[in-house]
């Protein structure tokens, strides 16, 4: 079985020269959880935004599955997106929206109806211990509570890889531990997990497989034994 993504040799430079990623290569495999962290301006969110097809590399491939993502162009790339769920740093959840059609925007929007959509998004909000919330409007609801919204809508679709830029960013440290263990308990279900964090006491605590980039280019990639010897 190939690996869900692949870099090889990804460069990406904006205009005006800066080089945000410099012959970059490595895989994720199914059902992994791994961390890409680095120091601001390393690299990190342009490396996500090349597997969301939000931007595309100047040379080399991303590849997921044994797809050449260079060439997924039109309403190809709607359908790409499908396949990965994305959670953001601010939420990005819809104020004038119930917690519910939250999460089931992203089945709604593919043409699901309404009530196959609510099948899928009660398990999920069960599962994140959002069941009493659904009614809720977001201003309603804690920090946690409104990251937890995030990562049930990035999932109700069944994603074969989560993308997480800075997920914890804004949480106190108990807040950012127990998102990360619902990171964490992913990949049983089939779900691949990538996250991006500056965190560095927080990603060594989760003892997972951590790329480190600086300055665009990948300096290491440490298994989770080496991070415990630490």
């Amino acid at each position: 079985m190939p690996p869900v993504l692949r870099f090889d040799n990804v460069c990406k430079q904006y205009p005006g020269g800066h080089v945000a990623l410099q012959d970059v290569s490595f895989s994720v495999d199914a059902g992994e959880m791994l961390f890409v962290t680095g120091h601001s301006g390393a690299g990190k969110s342009t490396l996500l935004r090349l597997i969301h097809l939000s931007e595309r590399p100047n040379r080399g491939a991303v590849l997921f599955g044994e797809r050449n993502l260079l060439k997924v162009r039109g309403s190809r790339v709607a359908m790409h997106r499908r396949e990965v769920g994305v959670v953001y740093q601010d939420h990005r959840l819809l104020a004038d929206r119930s917690v519910h059609d939250n999460v089931a925007l992203p089945l709604v929007l593919r043409g699901m109806r309404r009530g196959e959509a609510g099948r899928r998004v009660r398990p999920v909000l069960e599962r994140l211990g959002l069941g009493a919330r659904g009614n809720a409007l977001p201003g309603a609801l804690s920090a946690g509570e409104q990251q937890r919204v995030g990562i049930a809508r990035a999932v109700v679709a069944e994603p074969r890889l989560l993308v997480a830029d800075e997920p914890t960013g804004n949480l106190d440290p108990t807040l950012a531990a127990e998102i990360m263990a619902l990171f964490a308990s992913l990949p049983e279900q089939g779900t691949s997990v990538l996250v991006a964090s500056h965190d560095l006491g927080l990603v060594k605590r989760m003892r997972k497989r951590v790329l480190v980039l600086d300055h665009g280019q990948l300096a290491d990639d440490i298994a989770p034994e080496d991070l415990a010897d630490e």
